[in-house]
């Protein structure tokens, strides 16, 4: 581009008015076209948006039925450290689509802590 300068052949950082010239005057509009090259994309959005629900849903469940057997058996041993850990897998199920099983583990996990912080020292 810089030779093209110096040379004095073509400009391109100027341009020219562009559009229908009468005898007396130019256009009085700057115009720049172009064309689209490929055909636009056809992509179907619902088929992978229903494969990586499923995929996300079976992937929650493991971790869900994880949390729901750990939330359980903080109902009988160490409910605070058993109980809050199947809250956190609770969680994370819920997050990951396995929301029923992990709603049941963030229940009984809670209250299995409650229970233990504030029945059991009674007894």
């Amino acid at each position: 581009m810089a030779d093209q300068e110096r040379s004095g052949e073509v400009n391109l950082r100027k341009s020219e008015p562009i559009g229908e010239r009468s005898q007396f005057e130019t256009a009085d509009y700057l115009e720049e076209t172009s064309a689209e090259f490929t055909a636009p994309n056809t992509y179907n959005r619902n088929s992978d948006r229903e494969v990586r629900d499923n995929e996300r849903e079976s992937g929650g469940r493991g971790i869900a039925y994880t949390a729901l057997a750990l939330s359980i058996i903080s109902l009988f041993v160490w409910p605070i450290f058993f109980g809050a850990i199947g809250i956190v897998l609770g969680f994370i199920a819920r997050r990951r689509g396995s929301g029923t099983l992990g709603a049941w583990a963030i229940g009984i996990g809670a209250v299995a802590i409650i229970i233990g912080v504030f029945i059991l020292p009674f007894f």
